[in-house]
């Protein structure tokens, strides 16, 4: 995993409409006695908690430094505010926990948008649209969700990836729950696959076209056209921190009116995705 230029995502990755954007005028939101600006600035940085093998989004480097397109946007929306970023990586599955017990001030880290965690985390507007997608070997006869019925599943613990796989309620009941298996990192679930100790992931899309590109991987397997629901990408922050997920909704929009957002995502996608 590394910052070269990675050839552009397929279609299937798409943008939200309303990338960047803020979704309209911002929304008031009251902030008296809300000192979670207040204590950011005083400090001179935010605490972002992250997964650190979710390629190209954030993740390590063979030499310890975390990289992606989270964290060159993260850093430039602190720049906007006149603070810095401390990357702090977490376990994925204790999120919410690294987050309200002040640990982490924000997770930013492919965090996709669901009501079941909008009851724990206080959400930006969203910055990029995915999906998540079936992944198989090369060769499989598996070619839709239906030739799921019955099959070995992998998955990252913790993720929305279960939670698309639930949501589509007759695959889920197919495949039935004794047949997924859930692991710390998206990595590992590849392997699984690879492996044959799974016949098929289900896996973010922006993780895994990035991943089998630049591991030299394409021709070993193969992403599904069908797969589940798009999701939103957004910052989460603790419920009652407005007064820091505004400021960062404020400095993503100045970001994205600079240009500064073309070009971080140029890098990592190879084209300008934010529309």
């Amino acid at each position: 995993m590394n910052t070269k230029k990675i050839i552009a995502l397929t279609a299937a990755l798409v943008m939200g409409a309303a990338a960047l954007t803020g979704c309209g005028e911002p929304k008031q939101t009251d902030t008296a006695g809300d000192t979670s600006l207040q204590k950011v600035q005083e400090q001179g940085y935010f605490t972002l908690g992250l997964d650190a093998d979710f390629a190209p989004m954030g993740f390590t480097e063979e030499d310890g430094t975390i990289v992606g397109f989270d964290i060159d946007l993260a850093n430039a929306v602190a720049e906007k505010m006149g603070v810095n970023v401390e990357v702090k990586p977490i376990d994925w599955d204790s999120k919410s926990m690294e987050l309200s017990t002040g640990k982490i001030d924000v997770i930013w880290n492919g965090f996709s948008i669901t009501d079941e965690r909008r009851q724990e985390v206080l959400f930006s507007n969203p910055y990029l649209s995915t999906k998540q997608s079936i992944i198989v070997k090369a060769g499989s006869d598996i070619n839709t969700k239906a030739d799921l019925a019955g099959k070995k599943i992998a998955l990252q613990d913790g993720s929305t990836s279960e939670d698309a796989l639930k949501a589509d309620a007759a695959t889920y009941e197919s495949i039935g729950d004794a047949n997924i298996s859930r692991f710390k990192e998206n990595s590992q679930v590849l392997m699984e696959v690879d492996a044959g100790r799974a016949d098929a992931a289900v896996i973010d899309e922006v993780f895994v076209r990035y991943y089998l590109t630049k591991e030299n991987l394409l021709d070993k397997f193969t992403v599904l056209e069908e797969g589940f629901d798009e999701e939103d990408y957004a910052v989460g922050g603790r419920i009652g921190d407005n007064a820091l997920i505004d400021a960062i909704n404020t400095a993503l929009d100045e970001c994205k009116a600079e240009g500064i957002t073309s070009e971080i995502s140029t890098k990592w996608f190879g084209e300008d995705l934010i529309k």
